[in-house]
């Protein structure tokens, strides 16, 4: 199969996580792409391909003796953002202006001007009721699609190491990789977006959750005495600076992002993610919410209102660095597929950054996924080839 045909058969397959799941994979659908994987990989002659209990599809392919073992990983997984059942892609070539998705919904380069740079390419747009799954299975196809040619042809390249994670998008694709087993000296995810981009930084990550206890009574007789801890929760949020958002952020700018919230008068709650490159601002990021619950406690009574505050990954940057061969690698791939390197860091995180703690330094290789988690996704077919082509270099430089 082609890259491109790898990815219009896996975006068939509905696997969203689940955020509110205990289980490993958080759906059973992920594993129903996972098996499908399996097989696939199997028919290619990669014979020790297997998915275990938890989701997680690993396989290898024996290279150059004394050559690092190099692995490739990509998730299996789609965000809950956005529905990911019953995708409708579609080819289009894009010649500027507007595209519609549907009746009433147009993906536009006034809203997104990155369109702008896909002029004259072949994209794979949604119908408007969906989100793609680009975000990762573009990342599965170009891993796939290159290992198939390298089998295919032959030629020395390092031994290889396949992963593909489940739960990726809920932050918890890292959480039983199998590493001992995998057996990779390097990895790389391939998770990122426009041509050329190569990543090894990312944010630092929190997740907070800000509970507000208030007293609801009648509101004909609430003077004095009614606690309204929807108001409460509202002041809360005043005290966040009013430009660190996603909205209003880019490149290394940090931000506090409300992802949810919900109220009465007895009790409020609002969900928050905290993001930022620097650890020092991030930290203080974080201290800031500490500092605004206990104002608030102090002007309206202790225990009115409570941060729940959770890490969930740092910035790769301090693992990667010390291994920068991996960086320049990767680099090196790219200019020979005629791509010129972009480094840039990545707003958000992948599987790779929790991997790097661990001990596998894991860099991010674009896929030409764009607008990824909602309606407007795209992918461009051509950045894709050149993502296959990038990865197939790559495999093949570390034999050398």
């Amino acid at each position: 199969m082609t890259v491109t045909e790898r990815l219009l058969h896996y975006v068939s397959f509905d696997t969203q996580s689940d955020e509110s799941s205990e289980t490993c994979p958080s759906t059973a659908k992920q594993k129903l792409l996972g098996e499908a994987l399996v097989e696939e990989m199997r028919a290619m002659g990669i014979a020790d391909a297997r998915i275990d209990k938890d989701g997680y599809v690993y396989g290898s392919v024996p290279g150059a003796p004394g050559a690092p073992a190099i692995g490739l990983i990509a998730h299996m997984d789609t965000s809950p953002d956005c529905s990911g059942r019953d995708i409708k892609p579609r080819i289009v070539e894009y010649t500027g202006g507007d595209i519609a998705l549907n009746d009433t919904t147009a993906l536009s380069p006034e809203d997104f001007p990155i369109l702008n740079r896909s002029v004259g390419k072949h994209l794979i747009v949604t119908d408007g009721t969906t989100l793609l799954g680009a975000d990762d299975k573009a990342g599965i196809a170009e891993i796939l699609t290159a290992v198939e040619e390298l089998l295919a042809e032959g030629g020395a390249h390092a031994p290889l190491r396949i992963g593909f994670t489940p739960d990726e998008e809920i932050g918890r694709g890292a959480d039983r990789f199998d590493l001992a087993h995998f057996g990779a000296d390097y990895a790389y995810t391939v998770d990122g977006g426009t041509l050329g981009e190569l990543e090894y930084e990312n944010f630092n990550a929190a997740s907070a959750v800000v509970t507000v206890h208030g007293r609801n009574v009648h509101p004909g007789s609430a003077k004095r005495c009614m606690v309204n801890a929807q108001l409460i929760a509202m002041e809360f949020h005043g005290m966040l600076p009013v430009h660190d958002r996603p909205e209003a952020t880019e490149g290394y700018e940090g931000f506090s992002h409300l992802c949810a919230m919900q109220g009465e008068v007895e009790k409020a709650t609002l969900e928050y993610i905290i993001r930022d490159h620097d650890r020092a601002t991030f930290e203080a990021r974080k201290a800031l919410f500490a500092s605004a619950a206990d104002f608030l406690n102090a002007k309206y009574g202790a225990g009115t209102v409570e941060v729940a505050l959770r890490d969930s990954y740092y910035n790769m940057r301090e693992k990667i660095e010390p291994h920068m061969a991996i960086v320049e690698a990767a680099q090196q791939a790219m200019r020979d597929a005629g791509v010129t390197p972009r480094v840039v860091p990545i707003r958000g995180g992948t599987d790779g950054a929790r991997l790097s703690y661990e001990g596998l330094p894991c860099p991010n290789l674009f896929t030409g996924g764009m607008n990824f988690h909602g309606k407007f996704e795209y992918c461009s077919l051509d950045t894709m080839k050149r993502a296959e082509q990038t990865i197939l270099n790559l495999i093949q430089l570390w034999a050398e």
